[in-house]
């Protein structure tokens, strides 16, 4: 998303920072087309302002950045909002402060919604002429993820200790994809067990069983 606007100042570079102060970010962001020249005047009279065109491209990372940084001011939040480079063009968004937790939810569902809908400010296009290449955007909050993803890897290593000594199979409660995706692939690391899920939707669960 392209936005631009002419501005005028006393000097180039004020007219370069007012600009920037309208379209609502930091002068070293945007690029600057200068249009006129100031002059001075004699005794005032005749001076001519600085102009300048100044143009900000929006990133769609940055759209998802707007989104959430946005969403916290309207909740009333004391958080601090970051945004860091991922790997393959993924954009890493982080939300932390006292009052974060409430954009976590149970077991991240309202996290996940947050960033199933960052995803869609980031890479929903103005038009059919628009050509943007996907950004995938993680959301995190209070590095919440990470610390859920060792919760689950101990989970998966406890039962499947009880399905070895028990030679029963045991089931768990629903998770969401990334969170069976994590059961699975610790399990995977264990001899003698297996996994696979059942169930549908909000319900699917992943079983535990000994390896035939």
């Amino acid at each position: 998303m392209k936005n631009e606007i002419i501005c005028l100042g006393k000097t180039v570079e004020a007219a370069i920072e007012k600009g920037a102060k309208e379209l609502g970010v930091d002068a070293s962001r945007v690029s600057v087309e200068v249009l006129q020249e100031p002059k001075k005047g004699f005794f005032g009279i005749g001076e001519t302002p600085a102009k300048v065109k100044v143009t900000y491209v929006c990133e769609p990372a940055d759209l998802a950045l707007n989104f959430i940084t946005t969403l916290v001011e309207n909740m009333g939040m004391d958080a601090k909002i970051t945004m860091t480079d991922g790997e393959d063009n993924e954009k890493c968004i982080r939300v932390d402060g006292e009052d974060a937790g409430e954009l976590i939810g149970y077991h991240g569902e309202t996290l996940d919604a947050l960033q199933y809908l960052a995803n869609l400010a980031a890479n929903k296009k103005s038009d059919e002429n628009d050509e943007r290449t996907y950004t995938k955007i993680h959301v995190d909050v209070e590095n919440y993820r990470e610390k859920r993803a060792e919760t689950l890897r101990a989970l998966a290593h406890r039962m499947a200790n009880k399905v070895q000594k028990y030679k029963r199979s045991v089931t768990l409660e629903p998770m969401t994809p990334n969170e069976r995706r994590i059961i699975h692939s610790e399990i995977q690391k264990i001899e003698g067990v297996t996994t696979h899920s059942i169930g549908t939707d909000s319900e699917r669960r992943v079983v535990i069983s000994v390896e035939k």
